[in-house]
């Protein structure tokens, strides 16, 4: 019997994989952390080792070096089972020798399954969730038997009851880093909320909320990025926390919450004069798996606006000829953009410039120099947004 160690600190997702595996006819043990997992190695003698990259203590991709590093465990299948918006860390684990990469927000519990099957000989089929090497991407999900509709049901009826808890958790972890002093207690606060974060992205994928799950997984990566960095948390990485946090009710409630395709084929406009910044945009949203088209000018933009209908915009303030506002102004008055979400990306960050962008039209405001993941949160809010509008009281 094939024997499988799983390192995760999530209890709900480790004793799930344990259950599921175990009805596979798999031996399997899990531990919450490197260290525990490095002892349990000496004497359990997997034959796959299934890891986390964000742990606490020791990190997945510090024990997956240390192994690497030790003959005894060179050839040992590793699966690494992570968030894929922390590119830069997926890519590292590829390099320490991963032999596969799976996401947790885009694979369902039977696609684990199959990647462990698969890398393990016993299946024929290759796995349907791998990231493939170098460029993590992933393949659609197969539709579920009827025994994975059951569990994903039951999976969302336990989510519905802690989500309500875990919603509060977060906003008050958010309230209290926006009144904390920087940067030492922030960094507290940054990890309040990526815990609950982390905790919440596992119940997601387990219960197969994909467009849900999506936006989780990529305000996970931005906290992430913001606890190591508590230097660059600003006003404006705060409204765009908060504005997620406040988005997750809205969007969970919403039908259609699995289905994360009409996102990706979003059609979105940059403008912006300065090659660079306007670069800096186009590669934000390439991080959050959106195509985009740049333009340097504003008249040019017009007509593309005329033409095309387009999902998001986002507007540089100071242009030449034509400011950000002016041209926002303009797209209002074309019928197809009279509700096209524009967000404006500007260094001008003041009061007078942000009521500006509001009179003219503008329904958002991130200011330069910006995490290209918080922009890319604030993307996907605006999108979901449009796709799932709040459901309209019923007459009375």
């Amino acid at each position: 019997m094939k024997k499988i160690l799983m390192i995760e600190d999530d209890q709900i997702v480790a004793n799930t994989y344990r259950n599921k595996l175990t009805d596979e006819g798999l031996t399997v043990e899990t531990v919450a952390t490197a260290e525990a997992g490095l002892e349990r190695l000496k004497t359990f003698s997997p034959d796959a080792l299934v890891l986390d990259l964000i742990l606490p203590g020791m990190s997945g991709l510090e024990l997956l070096k240390q192994l690497r590093a030790t003959p005894q465990y060179q050839k040992l299948p590793i699966i690494i089972f992570s968030n894929t918006y922390l590119s830069s860390l997926v890519q590292s684990a590829w390099k320490a020798g991963a032999t596969k990469c799976l996401s947790k927000a885009n694979c369902s519990p039977q696609d684990v399954i199959e990647s462990i099957r698969t890398t393990l000989g016993l299946n024929v089929d290759l796995a349907k969730a791998a990231i493939p090497e170098p460029k993590p991407k992933l393949t659609p999900a197969a539709k579920p038997a009827k025994s994975e509709s059951i569990f994903v049901k039951e999976m969302r009826n336990s989510f519905a009851q802690s989500f309500p808890e875990t919603l509060a958790k977060l906003r008050q972890a958010i309230t209290a880093l926006a009144k904390s002093p920087p940067p030492a207690r922030r960094a507290e606060h940054t990890q309040e909320i990526y815990y609950h974060l982390h905790a919440l992205m596992g119940v997601t994928h387990l219960a197969d909320l994909g467009t849900f799950a999506r936006l989780v997984e990529v305000l996970e990566a931005l906290v992430m990025e913001l606890h190591e960095k508590p230097e660059t948390i600003t006003a404006s990485t705060l409204r765009t926390l908060a504005a997620a946090i406040d988005f997750l009710p809205v969007l969970y409630e919403q039908p259609g919450t699995g289905k994360t395709n009409d996102v990706a084929r979003a059609k979105i406009l940059v403008v912006d004069d300065e090659p660079i910044s306007r670069r800096a945009v186009t590669h934000a949203l390439e991080s959050a798996k959106l195509k985009s088209v740049g333009v340097d000018d504003p008249k040019a933009a017009l007509q593309l606006l005329s033409d095309t209908a387009y999902d998001l915009v986002f507007l540089d303030v100071d242009m030449p000829e034509m400011n950000g506002h002016e041209l926002c102004a303009r797209l209002r008055a074309l019928p197809r953009h009279k509700k096209t979400p524009v967000i404006f990306v500007t260094g001008l960050n003041d009061f007078q410039n942000r009521a500006n962008s509001t009179m003219s039209g503008g329904n958002d405001f991130i200011a330069k120099p910006f995490p290209f993941l918080e922009l890319a949160v604030k993307s996907l809010i605006h999108l979901l947004r449009a796709q799932h509008p709040p459901a309209l009281a019923p007459a009375a």
